[in-house]
């Protein structure tokens, strides 16, 4: 394959990955803000707290499309490595988000109700960045192509001699 076939490959399969990341993403990003709003109408907790529970409801409801929709070709071995670095690099998100929404709330009072869904919208939004970077070099990673495995399968199969014991080959 030419180098220029090979990038168009790869920027048409990021291309697919980044609509899928989007579409669990943008379903997760409803799911984070009807609870948050839910929560801010219906409880008394405070905006942070509130925040923080809509958060955590989303990170489970996205590792599930994650990991079946948008990552499912991917490395599926090693479940409690992904479970663990997912909930690690969201939580690292989390903070980010709600970072966000405390320091327009508390640093600087910005504290009506447009105003904590805007800061909670720009704390999502720079938390999403982190994550798609993070889950896509870290959690989800990525299986050898099938085109590196067969190159790998044929030079495996190919006759190259063998060695003996003195460093020598044999033919």
């Amino acid at each position: 394959m030419s180098d220029r076939g090979a990038l168009r490959t790869q920027v048409q399969q990021l291309s697919r990955e980044i609509a899928k990341f989007g579409a669990v993403g943008g379903l997760g990003f409803f799911v984070n803000m009807g609870v948050f709003n839910l929560l801010r109408q219906t409880t008394d907790l405070a905006v942070v707290r509130a925040s923080i529970v809509a958060t955590v409801v989303a990170i489970f409801f996205n590792y599930v499309g994650f990991r079946y929709f948008t990552y499912r070709d991917r490395d599926k071995g090693g479940r409690t490595r992904e479970l663990t670095l997912f909930l690690l690099f969201s939580a690292v998100g989390l903070v980010i988000e709600n970072g966000v929404l405390y320091a327009a709330t508390y640093g600087f009072g910005w504290d009506t109700p447009l105003q904590n869904n805007l800061f909670k919208i720009l704390g999502t939004g720079l938390a999403t960045l982190f994550r798609f970077w993070s889950y896509r070099s870290w959690v989800f990673r990525a299986l050898p192509g099938r085109e590196a495995v067969r190159n790998a399968e044929s030079f495996l199969a190919e006759d190259h001699g063998s060695r003996t014991g003195s460093g020598t080959r044999t033919r």
